[in-house]
């Protein structure tokens, strides 16, 4: 014998209701934002107004206060110092060693890799894993690999044929950059490693039976439908390496110190330099905006290919 439950009747939402619903969710989202908003207005947004704020004054971390007002006498100052603008050349060349073979080799691996049957998950991890030292340990291994008499570079080098001398990576300002970009591309592709497979799990196995089918090649597979398919993907990997690399600043501390003769001092490190070793914060806040503002500036524009992307599609 069973029993019936008797729901109660449910009743129409009248148009009088639905602000008051609309509103109870919309205090819900912000309690549930607003230990992040804290946060966020406590470490970021507020040190980044009063950096901005102390830009236009001669700030020094030996003085209270922001000292006298400087307008934009802090501004004009960078853009007329030599090493300002060759730390920023430092940053943009270690921009431009960086970012595509971190691209173009995290894509080859990725289809690689994908297109394995067996041993997958072991190649994942080997890409991956260097990705999650830290940025002591990646330095401290590289180090030693450069390291001259005594490092497995030098040995490999003179084991190839023609006799080649090799070259003192990190004491010679030539190649300290190349170095140092080349232990950066090590470390950090199995992130655009991920990125990659990820992108290559939503393409529809359909389209490659398909093509398959009608005759075309592995290659035309991957050039007519992987790659074209993988446009977001390239653009975001692409923009993310590109911002990543302009806030170089840890690898190349660790391992020359903006050595030698200050060939590898990127902007950051230029920034630390004048804010915590000459005590001028002002100024160090006045590079630090124009560093920011091309950091925006890069954002903007992969916002804009993006949404340009988008409306294509």
């Amino acid at each position: 014998m069973g029993t019936a439950t008797t729901l109660p009747p449910r009743t129409a939402e009248t148009p009088a209701t639905q602000p008051h619903r609309r509103d109870r969710r919309t205090l819900s989202g912000l309690g549930f934002l607003a230990p992040f908003l804290v946060l966020y207005i406590l470490f970021l947004f507020g040190p980044s107004l009063y950096g901005f704020v102390m830009s236009f004054f001669n700030a020094s971390l030996v003085k209270g206060g922001l000292s006298s007002f400087a307008g934009f006498g802090n501004y004009a100052e960078a853009f007329s110092t030599p090493e300002f603008w060759s730390a920023l050349w430092h940053t943009v060349w270690f921009t431009i060693l960086t970012t595509p073979p971190l691209v173009v080799l995290a894509l080859v691996f990725a289809l690689l890799a994908d297109r394995l049957v067996r041993g997958r998950w072991f190649f994942r991890l080997v890409f991956f894993a260097p990705y999650v030292l830290p940025s002591a340990v990646v330095a401290l291994i590289w180090v030693w690999l450069y390291t001259p008499d005594l490092g497995l570079l030098n040995d490999w080098v003179a084991k190839l044929p023609g006799n080649l001398a090799a070259p003192t990576w990190l004491g010679d300002p030539s190649w300290a950059m190349i170095s140092v970009a080349l232990t950066t591309v090590w470390w950090t592709i199995g992130f655009n490693f991920v990125l990659y497979l990820a992108g290559l799990q939503d393409i529809p196995r359909d389209l490659y039976e398909a093509s398959a089918i009608d005759g075309a090649s592995p290659w035309k597979q991957i050039t007519r439908i992987t790659i074209p398919l993988l446009g977001r993907t390239t653009t975001l990997v692409a923009v993310l390496q590109v911002i990543a690399s302009l806030k170089i600043f840890d690898q190349i501390y660790l391992m020359t110190g903006g050595g030698p003769d200050f060939a590898t001092r990127p902007a950051i490190q230029y920034i630390y330099d004048v804010g915590f070793t000459d005590y001028r914060v002002g100024y160090a806040s006045a590079v630090s905006m124009v560093l920011f503002a091309l950091i925006l500036v890069v954002s903007l524009v992969w916002f804009w290919l993006v949404r340009r992307q988008e409306r294509v599609s």
